[in-house]
C-alpha cells in the first residue's frame, strides 16, 4: 500500500516507519526534522514540511492508499497541535479523495475516561495527562465529524520493549484484566493491522496488555 505518515519522527512515529516498510509498504512521511528518518532507506519519501501547512499536507497525501496520523506533543504542551493538525489532516484527505485514517489517540479520552482504573481516573488523567487528554478529544472530535474511513487507537502507558504481538484491543475493559502498559512497537503493530482489518472501522479502539499475558512475557524475557 502507499501510507502517508504524520508524526512520523514520534514515539510511535519511528515504529510505524520502520515495520510499515518491513511489510513492503511505500511510506512517504512529513517531517520538520527529516534527518531524524533514515532518508536513504528503499521505499521511504521523507518531506521537509509543517503539519499545518495544507499545501504541504495535501502533497504527502495525495495518491494514497491510507494515511497514519502519530502527531505527539510535550506532555505538559497547551498548543493544542493534534487537533490542528488533525484538521488539515483531513481536510487534505477529503479533498484528495483518500477515504482510510488510523488516528494514535490515548485512552482515558472521550468516553473511555470510564473505563480506566480509579487512581488512573482521579490522578494521572487530571495530574499529568490533562492537556494530552484535551488535545485528543479536540482531535477525535475532528475526525468523527468527517466522512472518513477512520480508526482512532487508544494505548495506555507505553513501556518499553520489543513487539510482541500480542495484546488486548477493544471498546469494553470491564473484563480485561489490564497492565495499563503497552510497548510503542505494539501500538504501532496495532495501527498498521487495521490497514487491513475493518473490524474497527468508524471505532475507537483501547490497547493495552493483558496481566497473564504481560506477566508471562516478562518471565520469557528474563529466562
Amino acid at each position: 500500500m502507499k501510507l502517508a505518515i504524520f508524526g512520523a519522527t514520534g514515539t510511535v512515529g519511528q515504529h510505524l516507519v520502520e515495520q510499515a516498510l518491513e511489510l513492503g509498504h511505500d511510506v512517504t512521511a512529513l517531517s520538520r526534522s527529516p534527518l531524524k528518518l533514515p532518508t536513504a532507506q528503499k521505499n521511504l519519501t521523507v518531506l521537509r514540511g509543517d503539519v499545518l501547512d495544507p499545501v504541504a499536507v495535501k502533497k504527502v497525501v495525495a495518491g494514497k492508499d491510507a494515511v497514519l496520523c502519530a502527531l505527539g506533543m510535550p506532555l505538559f504542551n497547551k498548543d493544542g497541535l493534534r487537533t490542528s493538525g488533525t484538521q488539515v489532516i483531513v481536510g487534505a484527505m477529503q479533498d484528495m479523495a483518500v477515504k482510510r485514517l488510523v488516528c494514535l489517540s490515548v485512552m482515558g479520552a472521550g468516553d473511555s475516561k470510564d473505563q480506566v482504573p480509579f487512581h488512573y481516573r482521579h490522578i494521572i488523567l487530571p495530574l499529568l495527562l490533562r492537556h494530552v487528554c484535551r488535545d485528543h478529544e479536540g482531535q477525535e472530535a475532528v475526525i468523527r465529524d468527517s466522512h472518513l474511513d477512520w480508526t482512532c487507537v487508544r494505548p495506555v502507558n507505553f513501556t518499553k520493549g520489543p513487539r510482541t504481538g500480542t495484546y488486548w484491543s477493544g471498546t469494553d475493559t470491564s473484563d480485561a484484566k489490564l497492565t495499563m502498559k503497552i510497548a510503542a512497537a505494539d501500538v504501532a503493530d496495532f495501527m498498521l493491522r487495521q490497514l487491513t482489518n475493518g473490524s474497527n472501522i468508524r471505532k475507537a479502539a483501547c490497547l493495552s496488555y493483558q496481566a497473564d499475558s504481560w506477566a508471562a512475557e516478562k518471565t520469557a524475557q528474563a529466562s
